[in-house]
């Protein structure tokens, strides 16, 4: 017999409790009479799934209120009902607003009993979907929390693949090892000055910068690590990273931000960069951002060509820049910010250098031998 048509009778009045049992037999509903609280109670034990339990007046004592309370308490759910022919309703009503019964009728009126018996089966069935509906949306929330677990350690993993691969490409050359490391900060600075917040647009600027010369991967070292000036044959292959790089990283499907700066890093504002002589606000924001981080540290950062400037120089040099290289509200951005701050973040991502350089002399060494 289905949960939904199952009742439980406490009555001690015999032909009371057989003219319920047939008025509600033969609307297919399976009754189990008990006389006594005690037979009821060993009956609720043993089966857990009534619909609702009727309660006959004439069964009512000092002990049926502990009854109750003892049966909402086993399964909060499960709907009482007394049957009571009493006039006055204090009682019935106190018990109501208690919320230990839920339902008042008298025993002869077996439309109400009915229409109780009726909202109580499909207010189970709501329960019974309830609970199903609740435990697939914990699993599903389990599996998606098991998910972005997955993706944050994918992600995590890509980011640091992303670091190696740039700290590898700047250490083919000792004078500009860290150079990705320190314009990504730059970048970063000059994003929050600049307002920018969002959490992904910045984690893309920070990807794009530290990707920015991924192209000079296919550039010789001849002509990379060139001390004196590059012939135009040469300028002209140095030029084309950007392009690499751009198509290089398109093949591992990074995003539209990233890309941006890795291909328009060396426009102009002016429209004389390249490669695609961009000009203006036709630039991508990030690229623009990320050219004056660039530019930032290529002025204070030591070449074989010329020993570093300072952060003093570099600003002028910036200024007098300001919109034909740089756009000029980067520019004063950028001038917003205290020079010494701008030298801390170059100090806090260079500081462990000299260990490199040691490392590099050491290797040069052991190829002399």
């Amino acid at each position: 017999m289905a949960a939904q048509k199952r009742i439980l009778l406490i009555e001690k009045n015999d032909k009371q409790s057989k003219y319920l049992l047939n008025f509600l037999s033969n609307r297919s509903f399976e009754v189990d009479n008990a006389e006594s609280y005690n037979e009821a109670t060993i009956k609720l034990l043993s089966s857990n799934n009534y619909t609702l339990v009727l309660i006959g007046f004439t069964a009512f004592n000092t002990n049926t209120l502990s009854v109750i309370h003892n049966i909402k308490s086993f399964n909060p759910h499960l709907g009482i009902m007394l049957l009571t022919n009493l006039k006055k309703p204090d009682l019935p009503i106190s018990l109501l607003d208690k919320g230990l019964i839920d339902h008042v009728s008298s025993p002869n009126n077996l439309a109400g009993i009915y229409s109780a018996l009726k909202n109580e089966s499909k207010k189970k069935l709501l329960i019974k979907k309830n609970k199903a509906y609740k435990k697939q949306l914990n699993r599903h929330h389990h599996e998606h929390q098991k998910n972005i677990r997955k993706t944050l350690d994918l992600e995590e993993i890509h980011d640091s693949t992303l670091e190696n691969l740039m700290t590898a490409l700047d250490l083919r050359d000792v004078e500009t090892f860290s150079h990705s490391q320190t314009v990504a900060k730059y970048s970063l600075r000059l994003a929050s000055l600049l307002g920018i917040k969002d959490k992904v647009t910045i984690n893309n600027i920070k990807k794009g910068a530290l990707l920015h010369d991924i192209g000079k991967i296919a550039i010789p070292d001849s002509i990379l690590k060139k001390p004196g000036v590059l012939s135009p044959p040469e300028w002209e292959k140095i030029k084309r990273h950007p392009t690499l790089g751009y198509g290089l990283i398109k093949e591992i499907k990074l995003v539209k931000e990233v890309g941006n700066i890795i291909l328009f890093h060396h426009e102009r504002y002016d429209g004389k960069g390249y490669p695609k002589q961009l000009k203006n606000k036709k630039i991508p924001s990030e690229a623009r951002i990320f050219a004056l981080a660039d530019a930032l540290d290529a002025i204070t950062s030591h070449r074989p060509y010329r020993e570093e400037r300072t952060f003093s120089y570099a600003k002028k040099e910036i200024q007098k820049h300001s919109g034909t290289q740089f756009d000029p509200k980067i520019v004063e951005a950028f001038c917003s910010f205290p020079l010494k701050n701008w030298e801390e973040i170059r100090f806090q991502t260079t500081k462990i250098m000299p260990f490199f350089e040691d490392m590099m002399q050491v290797s040069q060494r052991k190829n002399r031998k």
